[in-house]
């Protein structure tokens, strides 16, 4: 192999190596749950998204658009439209508003009275990029979750 060639091949596995695909955030928890506005119709709640960013690079979030389920049922939309710096390999919060269809909640009541659990369902897309580059990504998650109301 000549020089040149071998210059390219170094620069082609450089380049690869440096754009890596993004992997996809873990959720971790759930924070400072706290009801914001209380409605029969809809209500407000604020809470912290815990995630990690298991990439070996900072990633910046402009935008997250989301529907939320609790037991198949139509909660509501959260939306983010603010940029966010996330450090690498670390844990982060995503500080969170979002309105809630009481309706879900209500047809929810006497399951989560009687089992304390409930399946929580989470679809939606987000915007994320590095060096002002950005690319929408798909996200789902689902999981199970142990409420606690009367205790």
């Amino acid at each position: 192999m000549n020089w040149t060639t071998r210059i390219t091949l170094l620069m082609g596995l450089c380049s690869t190596l440096a754009c890596s695909a993004p992997k996809s955030f873990e959720y971790r928890d759930v924070r400072n749950i706290q009801v914001d506005k209380l409605g029969f119709d809809k209500s407000r709640i604020k809470l912290d998204l815990v995630y990690y960013n298991p990439n070996r690079f900072k990633v910046d979030i402009k935008k997250v658009d989301c529907e939320v389920f609790m037991n198949d049922q139509y909660l509501g939309r959260y939306q983010l439209d603010t940029l966010l710096r996330v450090p690498k390999q670390a844990e982060f919060a995503l500080p969170s508003s979002m309105q809630v269809d009481m309706r879900g909640v209500y047809k929810n009541a006497l399951t989560v009275l009687l089992n304390k659990e409930v399946t929580m369902r989470v679809k939606g897309t987000t915007r994320v990029g590095k060096s002002g580059v950005f690319v929408n990504m798909p996200f789902t998650y689902e999981g199970k979750h142990k409420l606690s109301l009367l205790d």
